[in-house]
């Protein structure tokens, strides 16, 4: 194979790279924190554009020019690409750490994010509600993902040596913001740095003060901030993407432990003893001594755990 052009496209690493034949560009992203285009024909640079940080990823949506830029900072920077500039559209904040993997859906019009934050968020862009779902299946960083159109799933595989299949013919729920509050929202004690509340409540300078000390925690189903007292369970929410055991209050609790209940009573189910997770009962099958298939949630989620033996 012998090299035909050579393009000088960044002055540090580059992360991506993409081929758009319909344009005969090529698209790339680096470290030096710079998106640029170049004709393919003539290797003639189109333009650039400068990101908050490190560019790690990209991809394109042909049928409207829109590119989608993901960096280390946890942005996702849409930009309007034409021959020769591009401009700003808007920006994705939500993941808490960096992009490491972008994926597009045309069809749908979903963009799916993968960051080092172990989450992946799907971003409805067709919806135009501005609705962002959330996804909570691995414990490491989010290496790659993929969407396979034919079937509506969603590969992820992560740092934890996991692969994730992704149903997305399932209804989810989007995740709640989390409630801004001084005192917990459900028995109203203050939290440790109220001490407006304290002081009413007679609290301050009691030695039972400091056995007292209430912390703030948010309860992944509702988003109310809440005490350890009213928040001393945990369950998965698959229709919210989190298939681990998440904190939630004791309200929440009851009311997904009735949810699961319904559901197994109409699907002629008989729920068996599962440890604690009401939101949705796990059961493994093992395929060989390499890796084992799981099936988590309500038919949402398949996982293939790569390891020496099986998990």
């Amino acid at each position: 194979m012998t090299p035909t052009r050579t393009y000088s496209a960044h002055q540090s690493r580059v992360t991506m790279v993409l081929f758009i034949l319909e344009m005969e560009w090529m698209l790339s992203t680096g470290q030096d924190k710079l998106f640029t285009w170049h004709c393919s024909e003539t290797g003639e640079r189109l333009g650039n554009y400068r990101t908050t940080a490190c560019a790690s990823c990209l991809q394109f949506d042909v049928e409207t020019r829109h590119v989608f830029v993901g960096d280390h900072s946890g942005q996702v920077t849409i930009l309007k690409l034409e021959q020769d500039n591009c401009s700003l559209i808007t920006t994705f904040k939500g993941h808490t750490a960096g992009v490491t993997s972008l994926c597009w859906d045309p069809v749908q019009r979903l963009l799916f994010s993968g960051s080092s934050d172990h989450s992946i968020i799907i971003w409805d862009i067709g919806g135009r509600k501005g609705m962002a779902l959330e996804l909570q299946g691995h414990r490491d960083k989010i290496q790659s993902i993929a969407y396979a159109h034919h079937s509506r799933q969603l590969i992820s595989c992560s740092a934890d040596g996991g692969i994730v299949v992704w149903n997305m013919d399932v209804e989810r729920q989007e995740t709640p913001e989390w409630l801004d509050s001084d005192s917990c929202q459900k028995c109203d004690q203050p939290f440790f740095w109220n001490f407006k509340q304290m002081w009413d409540s007679k609290k301050i300078g009691l030695r039972q003060f400091f056995l007292d000390l209430c912390f703030r925690h948010h309860c992944r189903k509702c988003g109310k901030a809440v005490c350890g007292k009213c928040s001393s369970k945990s369950s998965t929410i698959p229709l919210m993407g989190f298939e681990f055991e998440v904190r939630v209050c004791d309200s929440c609790y009851d009311s997904i432990t009735d949810e699961q209940h319904n559901r197994d009573t109409e699907e002629g189910h008989i729920a068996l003893p599962s440890h604690s997770r009401p939101g949705g009962h796990s059961s493994t099958l093992e395929i060989s001594c390499h890796f084992s298939f799981r099936r988590m949630g309500p038919r949402a989620l398949q996982s293939l755990s790569h390891g020496g033996t099986p998990c």
